[in-house]
């Protein structure tokens, strides 16, 4: 007979205390971004990691299971956009794909309430997740999930051309996330893709996208944090028309890659 699983905690209060090292390891990666967080984006944050840790033992939300190591590799490297996004943040609205656990979209929205959020994760077990984070930390008002993929929201007119920005991290490859964001993205809309180790073969096949996506300005931002050695941030900008054959499907993807 199978145990019983006790029911996963659906508030922040329920769930065990960060450690003096998860606030070490976030204070130091703030500092070296040059952020700073008011009392209720701490606590949202705060809030979202006691549930990610509490969640990942019944569902793979990551893995990263040490609370300091979770602060780095998954907080400050999704806070590292916040400077460049800071810019942009009166009325923009941010579509997050594949938010998994949360990252990037979650720290975002708590660092920028002037951004509208929706994370967007086929995964139904990790989209209850996220639903259950966005209303634990209070941040319901402004981020919103969906169960579904790039591909179906960019059929539907409504959604189609219409974000400002697009964030992905872990997701795919440089060029797959042109093919899926610029369908979504407002003309001058930017995607912004967390990426590390050697890219230039993964930069030459996004630039082709890129051209045959209707053209766009492509930079890559190093990150310079503690503990994110080699991570970058690329930031693409649509500026041209979107053929109307775009996104395809992941099959016709994988038969003919960028």
């Amino acid at each position: 007979m199978e145990p019983v699983r006790e029911p996963l905690p659906t508030r922040v209060q329920d769930t065990p205390a960060l450690p003096d090292e998860y606030e070490h390891a976030l204070d130091r990666g703030l500092v070296q971004l040059g952020l700073a967080l008011d009392a209720g984006a701490r606590a949202a944050i705060d809030g979202h990691v006691r549930l990610l840790l509490a969640w990942t033992r019944a569902i793979n939300l990551t893995a990263i299971r040490d609370p300091a190591g979770v602060a780095t590799g998954h907080v400050i490297d999704s806070l590292t956009a916040v400077p460049w996004l800071r810019d942009r943040e009166s009325g923009q609205r941010i579509l997050d794909l594949g938010s998994g656990g949360g990252f990037p979209g979650l720290p975002i929205a708590a660092a920028l309430p002037g951004m509208a959020v929706t994370l967007l994760e086929p995964t139904r077990k990790k989209a209850a997740f996220l639903r259950t984070a966005v209303d634990a930390t209070g941040l319901a008002d402004r981020v919103a999930v969906v169960a579904g993929r790039a591909e179906d929201l960019a059929a539907e007119p409504s959604q189609r051309g219409t974000w400002s920005v697009v964030t992905a991290r872990a997701v795919a490859s440089a060029a797959d996330l042109v093919e899926l964001a610029f369908p979504l993205l407002e003309p001058g809309g930017v995607l912004a893709a967390w990426k590390r180790g050697d890219l230039d073969a993964e930069l030459a096949a996004a630039r082709r996208a890129v051209d045959a996506l209707g053209g766009g300005e492509l930079d890559v931002h190093d990150v310079a944090v503690h503990g994110l050695d080699g991570h970058r941030l690329v930031i693409i900008r649509r500026t041209g028309r979107v053929p109307d054959t775009y996104p395809r499907d992941p099959a016709a993807r994988r038969r003919r890659p960028w």
